[in-house]
């Protein structure tokens, strides 16, 4: 079974910082690229970064210069450290991972998903 158990959310005063994790299982985590989205209240689930097999990234607009997303195969563990938090990324994030391990029109086709971390951030 894939298994994508994610963690690191809170509540966080604007401009803080939080770091997400992402433990995954059932798959070869090197041979899948694995990324996080976000589903705010009233809003529809949106990509915020993905990371392919080779290490290339992407980033939502609305994230690029505060959040990176980087992964220890090691760990099996895909992370998202996101700074400069705003009261808009407010949302529950979700990692996820694709069996297409390449980046395609700047998001990851993802195959599976796991239960989210709730990201709170404080005006």
């Amino acid at each position: 079974d894939v298994q994508l158990q994610a963690s690191g959310g809170g509540l966080v005063q604007a401009g803080g910082s939080l770091r997400l994790s992402c433990i995954a299982s059932g798959f070869n985590f090197d041979d899948f690229a694995v990324g996080w989205l976000r589903q705010a209240p009233g809003k529809e689930r949106e990509g915020v970064s993905c990371l392919s097999t080779r290490g290339r990234t992407a980033y939502a607009d609305s994230v690029k210069g505060r959040f990176t997303i980087f992964s220890d195969s090691a760990k099996n563990t895909v992370y998202l450290q996101m700074n400069n938090l705003k009261p808009e990324d407010t949302a529950v994030y979700y990692c996820a991972a694709a069996s297409y391990p390449e980046i395609t029109d700047g998001s990851c086709l993802y195959d599976y998903w796991g239960q989210g971390t709730l990201v709170t951030v404080s005006s």
